[in-house]
């Protein structure tokens, strides 16, 4: 495996890389049990951890947590079957993915160079993961997302194609993220980016809130065993409902628009989040993505959410940014230079 992976890495990795607020106790809940410490936790402190809580005895999951890291969403072809790298392996990968989305350099021209960005200082790309497993899908076993279902295929075809050549018509043509609307960040799925993956984590009576640092959108989740809400009321980030089990925090999320498209669901996409504190700057984020219409069968991730110091800072998407009326000023300046076109060429 470490030829057929090394020799591939450097082709695949950029690719990769981009590819990447106590609470209150429901009526009648049983008490909670004792959360086990983990090996890494014993290993640590050389005592058994237990997991905090809240006043009222819930699991407590506040804190400031960052989810960045190199490890793929999906686990790279090249690399067959193989589930975990070597430590030699994960220290070439992350030496090579960093070399590789390097924004600093200046080889390839000024296009390359203005695609690229923000400079490194702005990064915050993470590590592979502790477990060093080639992709954060755990499920299916091939760490891929599974294919889409035939009806999928032609509804994202359907909307490509009319799209096609209406790219720059107006902000409505463009993408969600590029219009500071709802980035993949915030979820759900919450998926690392390589910069801003950083959430906080509030527990108050009835709710569990997570703020995104990007974008700074604030998940309600509610705890108390509401329905959801009709499916006549859509929302970009679906309609999250919460509960516990045991020590872990269970999100489900269902109500999704057309225009989340998440990977190209569709309308009946269903998230569901676990968040199990595993030591005292660790949470287990699992997510599951539900959607038969969309996809051959569902599909599993796991990544882990480290503890990190705050505070979150205000992401004012718009505010200065220059880049959509650049994108759209650019396309009326093409257009207007097409129009001209035939004038000069019939004097």
């Amino acid at each position: 495996m470490s030829h057929r992976f090394l020799a591939s890495i450097g082709v695949q990795v950029a690719v990769i890389v981009v590819g990447l607020l106590g609470a209150g106790t429901a009526a009648g809940q049983a008490p909670l049990p004792v959360a086990k410490a983990t090996p890494a936790a014993k290993a640590a402190s050389g005592k058994i951890w237990t997991a905090p809580r809240t006043s009222d005895g819930q699991p407590d999951l506040q804190g400031i947590w960052n989810s960045a890291t190199l490890t793929p969403l999906e686990r790279p072809s090249e690399i067959g079957g193989e589930e975990f790298l070597t430590e030699p392996e994960a220290a070439e990968f992350e030496r090579q993915a960093l070399k590789s989305v390097d924004a600093d350099r200046r080889d390839g021209g000024a296009e390359a160079d203005i695609g690229r960005a923000y400079n490194e200082f702005w990064r915050d790309r993470g590590k592979v993961v502790p477990s060093r497993r080639t992709s954060l899908i755990v499920d299916p076993p091939d760490g891929r997302v599974p294919p889409l279902t035939a009806e999928a295929k032609k509804r994202v075809a359907a909307r490509a194609a009319q799209n096609r050549g209406h790219e720059f018509d107006g902000p409505e043509n463009r993408p969600l993220a590029e219009r500071c609307i709802v980035v993949p960040n915030a979820g759900p799925p919450m998926l690392p980016a390589n910069y801003n993956s950083n959430y906080q984590i509030v527990q108050v009576p009835g709710y569990v809130v997570i703020l995104s640092e990007q974008i700074h959108d604030a998940r309600a989740i509610p705890l108390d065993g509401r329905p959801h809400l009709p499916q006549s009321v859509r929302q970009l980030m679906g309609d999250p409902r919460g509960r516990w089990e045991g020590n872990t925090l269970v999100v489900e999320s269902t109500n999704f628009t057309g225009r989340t498209s998440f990977r190209g669901s569709g309308e009946g996409l269903q998230v569901v989040e676990r968040f199990t504190r595993t030591g005292p700057d660790t949470i287990l984020y699992e997510f599951t993505v539900d959607d038969p219409a969309s996809f051959t069968r569902h599909w599993t991730a796991q990544l882990p959410m480290t503890k990190t110091q705050g505070p979150l800072f205000e992401y004012a998407c718009h505010e200065g940014n220059y880049g959509l009326a650049g994108s759209l000023s650019g396309a009326r300046a093409e257009e207007k230079r097409a129009a001209e076109a035939p004038k000069k060429e019939s004097r």
